[in-house]
């Protein structure tokens, strides 16, 4: 009686609503790719090419907070750490968190 019907025609469900209605969704999608996703994937992979680029001699600190010194890169995944006079350990690579300075070339003997 005192709402006129012409108000409930105007709510259906067209292609442009829909539209508008997911537009905040991928909004908010884009924004957080470039605010969290690609800063995130970008530290990835320096933290993988750091690790790779371990050899004897840098100075590293382990995920623990330790700090060592690289003695000998046993193999891909393992390498060994001189935490202290005569204390080494095996550690994983990906467990190594910062280089902190890099140790001199190993030479050839050949």
């Amino acid at each position: 009686m005192l709402i006129s019907p012409a108000y409930a025609q105007g709510a259906g469900f067209g292609g442009d609503s829909m539209l508008i209605q997911f537009l905040p969704f991928i909004l908010i999608f884009v924004i957080m790719y470039f605010l969290i996703l690609r800063p995130q994937q970008k530290r990835v992979k320096l933290h993988q090419e750091m690790v790779k680029n371990l050899r004897r001699g840098d100075t590293v600190v382990t995920s623990g907070g330790l700090l060592g010194k690289v003695t000998k890169v046993v193999d891909d995944d393992q390498i060994e750490v001189e935490l202290g006079e005569g204390v080494k350990v095996r550690q994983m690579r990906q467990m190594i968190s910062e280089v902190r300075a890099k140790g001199e070339p190993v030479k050839d003997d050949a």
